[in-house]
């Protein structure tokens, strides 16, 4: 495996998408509201989700459509393309697509929007980073490698980062639950490494299933353990 320079440059930039969760989480916050002294209802980051994620769908299909479209999209963003993602969505449509559907689903439950979405777009990061980097052992088009990376960057982020943010944790009381880190950390780590098939044909993207089906996962053991 080799890693590109373009693959950096995606990984980096998706970093952006952190902005997402923290939006989700913060802005419709009521202490946030009384630090800056108005408030931020929750349809603010919900409509800009749906904004961003309709407004990107509206894009890449034109430009599936119309040549030009297609070439301006490749001057500004064909160096950080797959192959894969010439005639097809991109990985970016598909998370601003997860963080949207999170935002709804866990519309009363915004801290599990905020790891969930957090997790993945660090955990996919440092999946896809390490295994071109150093991955030998291969798992289908992953690496063992990879996963491993995956697995350890979500733990160090629920002991070493949430609970650090403000308020983050303060549904769980403040602390960390390991049961919901292991859970949430497997979670993540499997779903990125395993297709999510329906039928030969049909396949989930991973960037839209799975941090909806972790923030699930999260929800149902939160339930279960409180």
């Amino acid at each position: 495996m080799a890693l590109r320079k373009e693959e950096i440059t995606r990984k980096l930039l998706h970093l952006f998408a952190l902005l997402m969760p923290a939006g989700i989480f913060y802005l419709p916050d009521e202490r946030l509201a009384e630090m800056m002294g108005f408030a931020v209802p929750y349809a603010v980051p919900v409509g800009i989700l749906a904004f961003l994620f309709f407004g990107s769908v509206i894009v890449e299909q034109v430009r599936f459509r119309v040549p030009a479209v297609q070439k301006i999209f490749y001057k500004c963003f064909g160096h950080m393309l797959r192959q894969e993602e010439d005639a097809k969505i991109t990985g970016s449509t598909y998370v601003i697509g997860a963080a949207l559907i999170c935002s709804l689903i866990f519309i009363n439950h915004r801290h599990i929007s905020m790891m969930a979405l957090t997790l993945f777009i660090l955990g996919d990061a440092i999946a896809a980073v390490v295994g071109l980097s150093v991955g030998r052992i291969k798992i289908g088009k992953k690496s063992l490698e990879g996963s491993t990376a995956c697995f350890t960057l979500c733990m160090i982020l629920f002991y070493a980062l949430f609970p650090h943010l403000p308020w983050v944790l303060d549904a769980w009381g403040g602390t960390v639950n390991v049961w919901i880190a292991l859970a949430a950390a497997f979670s993540i780590t499997i779903f990125e490494l395993i297709p999510l098939k329906i039928t030969n044909k049909l396949v989930i993207n991973d960037n839209l299933a799975v941090p909806v089906i972790t923030g699930g996962i999260m929800l149902l053991m939160e339930g279960i353990i409180s």
